[in-house]
């Protein structure tokens, strides 16, 4: 398996909110309209901005606040990351936008 995968998937992780605008507007539109949110690994050589494919079924925003910026966001979903398929799990704090995650293996794909 890739080395970048085995250390993500291993524990939690410090994570942040990536993407070109890590904002709170910016994440909540993400989040509940777009379904594809950014969740950058800091714990990397420069950080490891990924780009999730929300699953809505999974990821749950009950805990949010997103008007008073308070409260916290369960984030789910899958990627391919150097050619292993993952699903990506992550708490998101909406005040620091900042969190923990970690990957979940499902599978290796060839190319």
């Amino acid at each position: 398996m890739n080395d970048l995968v085995q250390r993500l998937s291993e524990r939690e992780q410090q994570v942040v909110v990536g993407g070109p605008q890590a904002t709170l507007p910016e994440f909540q539109k993400r989040v509940t309209e777009m379904g594809y949110v950014f969740i950058k690994f800091t714990e990397t050589r420069g950080g490891t901005d990924l780009g999730v494919r929300v699953d809505k079924s999974a990821t749950d925003v009950s805990k949010a606040n997103f008007e008073l910026g308070t409260g916290s966001v369960h984030v789910e979903g899958t990627l391919t990351l150097n050619y292993v398929r993952v699903r990506c799990v992550a708490d998101i704090d909406l005040a620091s936008l900042q969190g923990t995650g970690r990957l979940l293996v499902l599978e290796e794909v060839h190319p």
